[in-house]
């Protein structure tokens, strides 16, 4: 298992930032176009607890189906998605809104593990795991452009293995 941790911090109030997260169709506007994000689910998808979301992404060229449900869902603090049908062996991903004097603390905690076992591992090292800090990244960079950023400001992600 791998935890990815990324937070942000926006100059915006928390419940605008929580209902741009909370319209599952806004995900396609903060993921890269290298992954050919495309949701399956018919608009508007009412966000709740027990939410089926699918989408299809592009990975290696090859379309992948991905299937998520909204196991926790306590606006305006946070949800949590889960991996139903998917490309990892496990993703649970938790989403967090904190207010702070500056604005709206964005925290992500993402614990997935890779399929394939001993392979998946492999890939890791040799790819997964760069194309999540560049997927993270290129999230920070819109959300930024649509709800601001601080000065000096720079993503903080740390990708670390869990025992």
């Amino acid at each position: 298992m791998y935890t990815l941790k990324s937070s942000q911090l926006v100059p915006t109030e928390r419940d605008e930032v929580f209902e741009f997260f909370a319209r599952p169709e806004n995900l396609g506007r903060i993921t890269p176009d290298w992954l050919s994000f495309r949701i399956l689910t018919p608009s508007p998808v009412p966000m709740r607890a027990g939410a089926i979301l699918d989408y299809r992404i592009g990975l290696g060229g090859l379309p992948t189906r991905w299937r998520s449900i909204i196991s926790t869902y306590e606006p305006p603090h946070r949800f949590v998605d889960e991996q139903l049908l998917g490309p990892y062996d496990y993703w649970h991903h938790t989403h967090e809104f904190e207010v702070v004097p500056e604005g709206t603390l964005l925290r992500d905690r993402v614990v997935y593990a890779p399929p394939l076992g001993p392979l998946g591992r492999v890939a890791h090292a040799l790819m997964i795991r760069g194309q999540l800090e560049r997927i993270f990244t290129h999230r920070h960079e819109i959300i930024a452009e649509r709800f601001g950023r601080l000065e000096g400001q720079s993503p903080a992600l740390a990708i670390f293995r869990m025992d």
